[in-house]
Order: C-alpha cells, then sequence, then structure tokens
C-alpha cells in the first residue's frame, strides 16, 4: 500500500503520516509550497520533519515539494471566505494528481474533526465531495493534547513549533459551514483543473 501523505509545518500531518507508516503503509511526503504567503522557514521545518520521520520509522520516505502559493493568489480573487475549504479542496486535488502518476493509491490527511475551520464535518464534505480517492484521516477522532503527545513521542513536536510566518491569505472569518454547491459554483470561476495540472507538474523531488 502506497499512500501520498499532504505535511505541513505543523504538528497533525506529520503524526498522520508516522501512524499510517507504522501501519505498513509505503509514504510519500507531499509539502504545498505556499511562499510567498509564508517564509523559507516552512520548508525547512519540513525537510527536519521528514528526515526525522525516515528515522523513528526505519524507513526511507520521500519529500517532494509542489508550489502552491500562485493558487493561492488565484483563490483568494473568487472566493473571499471560502479561501481555506478552497485552498483545502485544491491541495487534495493535487495530491490525488500527484497519486495516480506516482502509484500512490490514497491520500493521508491529518484532519482532526472540528480542531480548525477547514476541519468542521461540513467543510469536510465540502472539500473531499467528488474527489473519486480513498482519503485517510488517521487523526480525526483524536484531540490536540492526544496528537501532541504522539508528536513528543516519535520527536517531531519540537521541530513542528518551531517558529515561521503564518499563512498571508487566511480570511477574517472562515467559512465554518461550506456548502458544496458553493464549492462547486466557485471552483467553476476559476481554471481549476489547470491549477491542478500546474502544481502537479511543479511537484520535485527535495529529500
Amino acid at each position: 500500500m502506497r499512500l501520498v501523505a499532504l505535511v505541513s509545518g505543523g504538528i497533525d500531518s506529520p503524526v498522520a503520516a508516522y501512524r499510517m507508516a507504522v501501519r505498513g503503509a509505503d509514504i510519500v511526503l507531499l509539502h504545498m509550497d505556499n511562499r510567498p504567503y509564508t517564509d523559507d522557514r516552512c520548508i525547512e521545518k519540513v525537510r527536519r520533519i521528514a528526515k526525522r520521520l525516515n528515522d523513528v520509522t526505519g524507513k526511507q520516505i520521500p519529500l517532494y515539494s509542489a508550489d502552491h502559493g500562485s493558487n493561492q493568489s488565484l483563490i483568494r480573487d473568487v472566493c473571499d471566505n471560502y479561501q481555506c475549504v478552497i485552498c483545502k479542496r485544491l491541495m487534495m486535488s493535487v495530491a490525488k494528481e500527484f497519486a495516480v502518476r506516482n502509484g500512490c493509491s490514497g491520500i493521508v490527511m491529518g484532519d482532526s474533526l472540528g480542531q480548525v475551520a477547514s476541519q468542521t464535518l461540513r467543510n469536510i464534505r465540502s472539500e473531499s465531495s467528488g474527489l473519486d480517492i480513498p482519503v485517510i484521516r488517521p487523526l480525526i477522532g483524536m484531540d490536540k493534547l492526544e496528537i501532541e503527545a504522539v508528536a513528543k513521542e516519535i520527536g517531531t513536536y519540537d521541530l513542528s513549533i518551531l517558529p515561521e510566518s503564518p499563512c498571508g491569505v487566511v480570511p477574517l472569518r472562515p467559512v465554518t459551514d461550506a456548502e458544496p454547491s458553493k464549492v462547486l459554483a466557485l471552483q467553476s470561476r476559476m481554471e481549476f483543473s489547470d491549477m491542478i495540472t500546474s502544481s502537479a507538474d511543479s511537484a520535485k523531488l527535495v529529500q
């Protein structure tokens, strides 16, 4: 079983990747590079996290990075308070395309139900509607303290809390009850397929 795990510099996604790796999955990490809406420290954090996951699992877990910053600009121009939902949907769509190209049969996400705006049940539904690939969320029923405990145990926590610039395009009041029909309507106002292809084409092995 080969899976692509979306990984950020945060606490949750490395734990999700770890949990699936120790369950026997061959993990490929995909980082969506949000620059210029974050800074260079984020990619360095992800490199260090990836190395730690290699060490703690005893597996060779490759890390790829794909451009996402240019997509964020296009989303911002159209989506207002749906920015985070459309961003997440696009990242998952890129991960699907990457999975198809690299022989992966599913996507691993670090979602924990209700933890942030993009992880309400209605938002999760809208983000993954029609994606047509298994999406594995090993942390979905865990709370923040439980996830942090695992991160500390495996040695990714101290890396994940290193400083970096927060995302610069988060709306003031992100939607928490996204409607799939509105998501599709907003998506239709962008060249969504081209954005997916462009990001997937940009994916490069960085470690």
